[in-house]
């Protein structure tokens, strides 16, 4: 993506534009939910906000545009203040994909109506796809039942029975390193893997925008 700096500083520009956006009302859900559900930690620690400064973690976002993969300063809260003690952690981590999931949908309806009167060349209608699609493409990565990714809570949460302590011990422990494995593999042997997803993302916003 860096090299998209010097061929189209624009697009570059777009794409960090759309980048900072996706990242923030994600996170900014996260810090919503917990609130809804009893917990005020995200508040005290000024998460509860759009402001992209309060969510953006710089070595993250730098990893994101130097390499393509990269994060956002994860939103803190305490389980024990959530009124949902079960599914409250599950309901705080799903918040984020489901705002993705919603903001792809609105800029979806946008694009169509401003597709009618402008070029697919444009730089707002290119805007729009690029916001959409790391919408769709953040959405779909943290619903990888991978510890710390947010798919990984709904997994911990139906492995509650206490035959499931071990289980669920090595998947908080190793579950972040079992990540950094797989973009590490993913990069030395070409396993494709967050290729296939992107094209998956790129096939997903394609297919729904004929319809």
């Amino acid at each position: 993506m860096l090299s998209l700096l010097f061929q189209d500083p624009l697009m570059f520009v777009a794409w960090v534009l759309a980048i900072l956006f996706a990242l923030t009302v994600h996170e900014f859900s996260h810090a919503l939910m917990g609130s809804l559900l009893g917990d005020p930690t995200a508040k005290r620690l000024g998460r509860l906000t759009l402001n992209p400064i309060a969510h953006i973690d710089p070595f993250g976002l730098m990893a994101l545009v130097t390499v393509g993969f990269g994060w956002g300063k994860p939103v803190p809260f305490n389980p024990y203040n959530l009124r949902d003690q079960k599914w409250g952690p599950v309901k705080v981590a799903l918040a984020g994909p489901a705002m993705n999931l919603l903001v792809a949908i609105l800029l979806g309806f946008l694009l169509r109506f401003v597709g009618i009167w402008l070029s697919a060349t444009n730089l707002l209608v290119q805007f729009l796809y690029v916001s959409i699609f790391i919408n769709v493409a953040l959405l779909l990565f943290n619903l990888l039942p991978i510890p710390p990714l947010d798919g990984s809570k709904l997994l911990l949460a139906s492995l509650r029975g206490p035959e499931w302590a071990r289980l669920r011990m090595w998947l908080e422990t190793r579950g972040p390193w079992l990540l950094i494995g797989l973009v590490v593999l993913d990069a030395v042997f070409g396993l494709d893997v967050f290729g296939t997803l992107f094209r998956l993302t790129d096939g997903v916003i394609n297919l729904v925008l004929r319809v």
